[in-house]
C-alpha cells in the first residue's frame, strides 16, 4: 500500500495550489480518503474528505469555500484544489486512507494508510 502526495509549493498569499494524492491500494474505490494538515508546533488536523465514489464530501470549517477535494477513481488519485489560500494554510499536507466501512472520519486515528506529505507554505 502506498499513498504519494505530491503539488506542495510556495504560493503568495490569495494564490491557487492543486494537491494530488496517487495511490496504490488495491481497489482504490473502496476507501475513503482524506487530506490532513500539520503546521510547525501544531498537531495534525483534518482538512476535507471524499467518500468511495465522490458522492459525499467533508471539509473542515476552516478552508469551506475555498478548499475542494475531488477523486478520479480512474487515475487512482485524490485532488485537493486550494484556492484563496492564506498564511495560516501554511503546512505539511498529508493523503490518508480508511476502509468505507464507516462514514467519513476527522479523527485520523481511523485511518490505516498515509502518504509522506508534501509542504504548502503561502506568503504573506
Amino acid at each position: 500500500v502506498q499513498l504519494q502526495a505530491s503539488g506542495g509549493g510556495l504560493v503568495q498569499a490569495g494564490g491557487s495550489l492543486r494537491l494530488s494524492c496517487a495511490a496504490s491500494i488495491g481497489t482504490f474505490s473502496s476507501w475513503h480518503i482524506s487530506w490532513f494538515r500539520q503546521a510547525p508546533g501544531k498537531e495534525r488536523e483534518f482538512v476535507a474528505a471524499i467518500s468511495t465514489r465522490g458522492v459525499s464530501t467533508l471539509h473542515s470549517d476552516s478552508v469551506k469555500a475555498r478548499f475542494t477535494i475531488s477523486r478520479d477513481n480512474a487515475k487512482n488519485t485524490v485532488y485537493l484544489q486550494m484556492n484563496s489560500l492564506k498564511p495560516e494554510d501554511t503546512a505539511v499536507y498529508y493523503c490518508a486512507a480508511k476502509t468505507a466501512d464507516t462514514r467519513l472520519e476527522v479523527d485520523e486515528l481511523k485511518y490505516s494508510f498515509w502518504g509522506q506529505g508534501t509542504q504548502v507554505t503561502v506568503s504573506s
